[in-house]
């Protein structure tokens, strides 16, 4: 099981969040029931695999390619935070969901940057960096988007509440630009081969759009305060650019996408990372949405209602591949043990270096 793996309720999350701010609301709910089941299940299987491969996930810490996939556990559990909020008007649940996430965003910013920076044997920059690096943005920005999705209903003072929000904002703001620097660095200057194009890479642009997000519903919740009223333009600014960013990341992605399984043929299979490329297209649907209304700009729903369309299509094609990958287990379980490979080469399509690269092993 991939560190990562927590993307699944992140992508599930989102997509449910989007649907429902387009009024799909039976899509919506559907989309959340699945969520609300996904979540605890993966909670369940992240505990059996520390009690019987304990070595295995604390060498996951310490790995530059496993370690950030951790960050997903704190971004779904603000996801999921924000989905009871806004379709269940769980208020209760998403403030003690609120402070999980807080806890969860702490333990793994400062145990796996101390353990990587610490740590002994380093991998070169082209071999340890990569997209899934910014899903620490990621979880950051859960934080600000869930407490918005509170109304700053927090810590007991709103406006305190809402300046540490705009603080976890910004820091994960700050902490995209220091990522991604790397990140890009490392598409001009090293080799870049098919292998190297993981779907992690598509976070480059679903963290910025959560930052977009973020921003937007920080800016519609600062208005009635009169210690950061004075900041809204300065917040809707920065938005704004961090939106042009993710949009500036869409083609260049695809592009990437086309000459990685077009012209250089790699096979398209289900890989538990692909729930990283589902959650930037609901994510780019969502803070489209609501950046459209902060600025009382309709003319941006049209794009908004195109990715809420690829977004569910994307989600309905993975959970698929999950199913498929689901079964293929189980009748590898109730085959002969002479008759097992005939299925292992018919369902299981991986990388031979799947731990090094990310990939989850059979």
């Amino acid at each position: 099981m991939h560190p990562a793996y927590f993307a699944l309720a992140m992508a599930t999350g989102i997509v449910a969040i989007a649907c429902h701010l387009f009024g799909l609301r039976d899509l919506s709910r559907a989309l959340s029931v699945v969520n609300m089941v996904a979540y605890p299940t993966l909670w369940v299987l992240l505990i059996a695999r520390i009690v019987m491969f304990p070595a295995r996930v604390a060498a996951d810490w310490r790995d530059h390619g496993r370690a950030p996939g951790f960050f997903t556990i704190a971004a779904a559990t603000g996801v999921l935070g924000t989905q009871l909020a806004l379709l269940h008007d769980a208020t209760l649940a998403a403030t003690i969901l609120w402070w999980a996430c807080v806890a969860l965003w702490a333990v793994c910013t400062y145990t796996v940057f101390t353990l990587l920076t610490v740590g002994d044997s380093k991998p070169t920059l082209a071999q340890g960096i990569n997209g899934g690096w910014l899903v620490a943005v990621v979880a950051t920005q859960s934080v600000c988007v869930l407490g918005c999705a509170l109304d700053g209903a927090l810590l007991g003072d709103r406006e305190v509440a809402l300046f540490v929000l705009m603080s976890f904002w910004l820091g994960g703001g700050m902490l995209y630009l220091w990522i991604i620097g790397l990140i890009f660095y490392r598409y001009m200057f090293f080799p870049f081969s098919p292998r190297d194009l993981m779907p992690p890479y598509w976070i480059n642009m679903g963290a910025v759009a959560i930052s977009t997000l973020a921003g937007a519903t920080l800016s519609t919740a600062v208005e009635s305060s009169p210690t950061l009223a004075p900041l809204r333009p300065f917040i809707l600014g920065l938005t704004v650019m961090f939106w042009a960013t993710a949009t500036w990341w869409i083609p260049m992605l695809l592009i990437l996408g086309i000459w990685r399984h077009g012209l250089r043929k790699v096979r398209l299979t289900y890989d538990p990372l692909y729930w990283g490329l589902v959650f930037p297209l609901g994510m780019y649907a969502a803070c489209t949405f609501r950046l459209a209304s902060a600025l009382d700009a309709p003319f941006l729903l049209w794009l908004a209602r195109l990715f809420v369309i690829a977004a569910v299509a994307a989600w309905l094609l993975t959970f698929l591949g999950l199913a498929r990958r689901v079964l293929y287990a189980v009748l590898l379980g109730l085959r002969r043990p002479d008759d097992r490979h005939h299925l292992e080469d018919a369902g299981g399509h991986n990388t031979a270096d799947a731990w090094q690269t990310g990939g989850i092993a059979r």
